[in-house]
């Protein structure tokens, strides 16, 4: 086989398995934490990693329309998971931070999900899961640099 023909192959099997993922994902997410579906749970945790951000950082760094975002935080204030509160070096602007609910919602799904983890990857060694890691945050960084 060809180098060419070798990297064909990789990208569709890569396309392939990270399509399952994305499936896998969504389709656990709900089993996990019923209240908390896959979209609600990154942005929470944007919101924590963040330490609170306006609406607007969301739609940018999840590159979605304002008015989709608007809906999921609508939903989240809703359902008290989040709230927002007036920036303090600027009054007109509106900052979401997790409510006490959120964050124990969020805490809850995260130790699901990193048990799920644990289980999947129980009989990888260190070095593969160490190596798994670094590839997907490569993968990642790369990927936010090329949307």
């Amino acid at each position: 086989m060809s180098a060419r023909d070798a990297r064909d192959v990789a990208l569709e099997t890569i396309q392939r398995e990270l399509t399952a993922v994305a499936r896998r994902a969504r389709a656990t997410a709900a089993q996990m934490h019923p209240e908390l579906s896959l979209v609600a749970y990154t942005i929470l945790a944007h919101i924590e990693e963040q330490q609170g951000c306006r609406a607007t950082d969301l739609a940018a760094h999840y590159l979605l329309d304002k008015s989709t975002v608007s809906r999921q935080v609508a939903a989240l204030e809703r359902l008290g998971l989040i709230e927002r509160r007036v920036d303090p070096s600027d009054h007109r602007v509106q900052v979401l931070h997790l409510a006490r609910h959120g964050n124990e919602i969020l805490a809850t799904a995260r130790a699901s999900r990193r048990e799920t983890f644990e289980a999947r990857l129980r009989d990888w060694d260190r070095e593969d899961l160490t190596r798994f890691a670094a590839d997907l945050v490569r993968y990642n960084v790369d990927a936010a640099s090329h949307p």
